[in-house]
């Protein structure tokens, strides 16, 4: 795909959102009265990079972020 770079800041912005919300909810879902926070943290944040990891494959397998022309 031949997309501005605008375009794919755009599409990176809403995948680091995508994973933020999704990063939030693991952290949250995770804790369990009287643990650590920091436990939920890290669950939350471990869900962040690995969401944030497939999504970025994606764009890319979807060749977004390439700048090739075909």
């Amino acid at each position: 795909m031949n997309l501005s770079l605008g375009v794919k800041v755009l599409l990176a912005v809403i995948c680091a959102l995508l994973s933020v919300i999704i990063g939030i909810g693991a952290g949250w879902l995770s804790h369990r009265p009287g643990a650590r926070k920091r436990d939920a943290v890290l669950y939350g944040a471990g869900a962040f990079v690995g969401s944030m990891t497939v999504c970025f494959m994606v764009l890319n397998s979807l060749g977004v972020l390439s700048n090739e022309v075909a």
